[in-house]
């Protein structure tokens, strides 16, 4: 995806991740200053946006839910997403 900033980090990549939850509908913004924006449906209450977040990730990049992992910001909007199986020119997420 042009302009998303990621990097590598134990054998993943990395990269950072603006949640807006309660949305009308699960799907990718695009990018904004390198952080991949994202609207989820799910309130942040008790993890159900973390989840609906690897979820909608791990579909998008064909990965399982368990190869997406939140490194940082897991009850904040703006996350820090460590993705294993994937390379950097693997993060072609598009606009919905």
């Amino acid at each position: 995806m042009s302009g998303l900033r990621a990097g590598r980090e134990h054998g993943a990549v990395t990269f950072e991740v603006r949640v807006t939850p309660r949305s009308s509908s699960n799907r990718i913004l695009g990018t904004d200053e390198g952080v991949l924006r994202v609207a989820l449906t799910t309130p942040p209450i008790d993890g159900a946006a973390n989840d609906a977040l690897r979820k909608l990730v791990s579909k998008r990049l064909g990965v399982p839910k368990s190869s997406v992992e939140i490194v940082r910001g897991k009850r904040g909007r703006n996350k820090l997403l460590r993705v294993y199986g994937v390379d950097p020119g693997d993060l072609d997420f598009g606009e919905d």
